[in-house]
């Protein structure tokens, strides 16, 4: 464990003395603030003496919260490449990869240490949202609980899709290459709902229960479903397996 709070901290040390950190940060505020959170709140303002007047109740819960972070979990499908993509890629390319495994440090404590180090700037962007939303809390009543779940949701989302990211960086030693890749199959599981939203049929099923998106319609309801769950870990878990037997053979090839 000592290994990987090392490791761990390393990485976030090296995403802040590098742009990348508040190149996502800011373009997730602006993205979030701007073209999400301003309108909406706009919006709901203008409408509100309009419903008091024909005795509509305004549930934040629904019309703001919860579009706001699919909103969010739309724009992570963006930004987590840029997290993923220097992981391992550029370990290889200025050539401490090899330090790495020749260091009496396990596989699976730099790839922990890595992700978690990941994780902690995915969830530092997604801070960024907690604070746009807390004003909601401040001028209204919206009930906190389902906004928990929805923030667990999307930390499991990520999780899952940095462990996906993770991997393919330890593919390569290209960083555009792997943050390229990196979109392309986090955009492929965000969309595989949509190929089979219209079929019922057992292959679109199995299909469907791939995609990101299913499972974090639960989450974005307040509800908390154990199957979503045990899906997110288990590709969390599998990614991370697939990519210790990327690094065990970069060990066999030094």
């Amino acid at each position: 464990m000592k290994n990987i709070l090392l490791i761990c901290r390393k990485e976030m040390r090296s995403y802040f003395a590098s742009p990348i950190a508040y190149a996502v940060l800011a373009l997730f505020a602006f993205l979030f603030g701007g073209l999400a959170f301003y309108p909406n709140v706009k919006y709901i303002v203008q409408m509100g003496p309009q419903a008091q007047m024909q005795g509509q109740a305004i549930n934040l819960n629904e019309m703001v919260i919860r579009p706001l972070l699919g909103f969010a979990s739309t724009i992570s499908l963006f930004l987590l490449p840029l997290i993923t993509m220097r992981l391992f890629a550029e370990e290889k390319s200025s050539g401490t990869m090899e330090l790495l495994l020749t260091s009496p440090v396990r596989d699976i404590e730099i790839i922990l240490g890595k992700w978690i180090g990941a994780l902690g700037l995915y969830t530092s962007v997604l801070a960024m949202s907690a604070l746009n939303i807390s004003f909601l809390f401040m001028w209204g009543k919206p009930d906190w609980k389902p906004v928990l779940v929805a923030y667990l949701g999307l930390i499991l989302q990520g999780g899952c899709l940095l462990a996906i990211g993770a991997f393919i960086s330890s593919l390569t030693r290209n960083q555009i290459v792997a943050g390229g890749a990196t979109f392309f199959v986090c955009l492929i599981l965000y969309l595989l709902s949509y190929f089979t939203a219209y079929n019922n049929s057992l292959p679109s099923q199995v299909i469907n229960y791939l995609s990101i998106v299913t499972h974090m319609e639960s989450f974005s309801k307040g509800v908390i479903d154990s199957k979503d769950v045990i899906f997110y870990l288990s590709m969390i878990f599998f990614a991370l397996f697939i990519t210790s037997r990327s690094m065990e053979s970069l060990r066999w090839r030094a």
